[in-house]
């Protein structure tokens, strides 16, 4: 074999998608049900997604939180290796001891410990209601996170009683907060969110519109990422409206 003819694999980064997920008593029955069903249907698309990107592999990361909070698997997982784990929905809703749960994890000394490096994340929360504990103190913790910083960030609000102000404040931007209110809606826009927001965090910047440039830690180029997701988001809201996905269903079921 000649000099130029050895083939050098070039290690890819990690890019952890977090589902951040509201288990409470409200959203028994139909909503975790439907959050449970959706996420378990997009694996095989999310798994593909990682096997197919030269730029990095997806992982997943899930975190639920209700009267306290709680993570289901001790480290991310590939996407070629998880399973989603149904979730049952009891007790309150303590968003800030998630974030705070949230903050500890986003470090190079945990989650984001890839030897390889990693892209910064992509954080999917999902809530139908008002945080009830001081969500406010471990939010402030949170959004010091460099990490967090740069990620992709993203919430869906699941019927009118969730306090869409407080998920806007999560995400930094209110058009990064979708309202859903039935479970065809809500089905939809976890996979198209799991789906994209994998996709557009995964690639380096000079792959797609991003325009920032790249740092040692997934660098300013994430900016320009959360940016290219709120015009996305933007775009598939004209195709639920226009395709009716908040209607009544054939159970007549809305939130």
């Amino acid at each position: 074999m000649g000099l130029y003819d050895e083939v050098v694999e070039v290690p890819r980064r990690t890019m952890v998608l977090f589902f951040v997920v509201d288990t409470s008593g409200s959203m028994n029955g139909a909503k975790i049900g439907t959050v449970n069903s959706a996420i378990e249907e997009i694996v095989p698309e999310l798994k593909d997604i990682s096997e197919t990107n030269a730029d990095a592999q997806i992982k997943v990361a899930t975190l639920s939180f209700s009267t306290g909070a709680q993570w289901i698997d001790s480290a991310p997982v590939a996407a070629e290796n998880f399973r989603w784990n149904y979730l049952d929905a009891n007790g309150v809703t303590d968003l800030g001891e998630a974030c705070m749960q949230l903050n500890e994890k986003l470090s190079r000394n945990a989650f984001m410990s890839d030897a390889t490096g990693s892209f910064a994340p992509a954080i999917f929360l999902m809530s139908d209601g008002e945080p009830t504990d001081n969500y406010k103190h471990g939010l402030e913790k949170l959004k010091q996170n460099n990490w967090f910083k740069k990620a992709i960030k993203v919430a869906v609000a699941i019927g009118d009683d969730a306090n869409k102000t407080v998920l806007a404040d999560f995400t930094g931007n209110i058009e990064a907060v979708i309202t859903v209110r039935t479970p065809e809606a809500l089905k939809k826009w976890i996979q198209f969110v799991s789906v994209r927001a994998s996709e557009i965090g995964s690639k380096s910047s000079n792959a797609g519109s991003g325009t920032g440039s790249e740092s040692s830690d997934g660098g300013s180029e994430i900016v320009s990422k959360q940016d290219e997701f709120i015009e996305e988001i933007k775009a598939q809201t004209e195709t639920a409206e226009a395709a009716e996905w908040d209607s009544f269903d054939d159970d007549g079921m809305v939130w």
